[in-house]
């Protein structure tokens, strides 16, 4: 569910003519974030009371998203929370990242992978039912 926060207007928004700035205008055209890509439940908090203020250059999503971090959200939520496309978001963490405003945890990486037919075998079971 969309969570508005208090007092939140979306700055590029019209209500009649939907958002009024493309998504790769505030990513720059960037499709990917600096470095690795981030998971759709990779959790993302904000550092303790960051000085927003160093960095005049970020977008007024990119100061809403630490905002938003400052409790520790999955990077999901916070794309559905600023209704923003999740790669879009993934930019705009990395920029974040990148200025060690935002820390990001990724979950584990799966190390072992079933077998396929240990898959078929419980799908054969569960159709059976």
């Amino acid at each position: 569910m969309r969570t508005e926060l208090p007092g939140h207007q979306h700055e590029w928004l019209d209500d009649d003519a939907g958002p009024v700035v493309r998504p790769y205008t505030l990513t720059g055209g960037r499709v990917w974030p600096d470095g690795n890509g981030f998971d759709l439940v990779a959790y993302v908090l904000a550092r303790p009371d960051p000085d927003l203020a160093a960095y005049p250059e970020l977008h007024p999503e990119h100061r809403l998203l630490v905002e938003l971090a400052g409790r520790g959200t999955p990077l999901v939520e916070l794309a559905a929370d600023l209704d923003l496309a999740v790669g879009v978001v993934r930019v705009l963490l990395g920029d974040l990242l990148s200025r060690g405003l935002v820390s990001v945890h990724q979950p584990p990486r799966a190390t072992y992978l079933p077998d396929n037919d240990i898959l078929k075998a419980v799908v054969d079971g569960l159709r059976a039912l």
